[in-house]
């Protein structure tokens, strides 16, 4: 006999059950399959086949003597690097470093993730605000135009 009374009660006890989430896991970052300690492993050649095209490109066009410069301060392990170079590729062994970033007014502090490998460090430090409507100001609709006698 089944625990639940009937058969179609156990079904759908089943299905409540299945359809419920207990805890969700943290799910494991991948770049093209390979973990973050795979990818940093590998080294530059390795890497650079499976970054996208645009920053395939612009990493085997050669890098400018700012940008040397920069991945100098990465090598040598700073731990916080002030940069205005928006345009440099950020690679695996980038990631975890705090990065600040010119973005024409001031520097942003940007922590790099795994997820922002492939990006580009500029596309993290936005150089314009967002614009923040509000209602219309005094004067711009009929009804505004109203001034109580009091």
């Amino acid at each position: 006999m089944p625990k639940f009374g009937s058969a179609k009660a156990a079904r759908r006890k089943a299905r409540k059950t299945a359809g419920r989430i207990a805890t969700r896991k943290k799910k494991e970052f991948t770049f093209r399959g390979m973990t973050l300690e795979e990818l940093q492993k590998l080294d530059d050649a390795q890497v650079l086949e499976i970054l996208p095209s645009r920053a395939r490109r612009s990493l085997t066009r050669g890098m400018s003597h700012p940008q040397k410069i920069f991945w100098k301060h990465v090598d040598r392990g700073d731990e916080k690097i002030r940069t205005h170079m928006r345009d440099i590729v950020i690679l695996p062994k980038l990631v975890g470093k705090t990065v600040s970033i010119y973005n024409g007014r001031e520097f942003v502090d940007v922590i790099i993730q795994p997820e922002m490998i492939g990006h580009y460090l500029g596309e993290f430090a936005l150089t314009r605000k967002p614009p923040k409507h509000t209602g219309p100001g005094v004067g711009a609709t009929r009804s505004s135009k109203h001034m109580p006698l009091k």
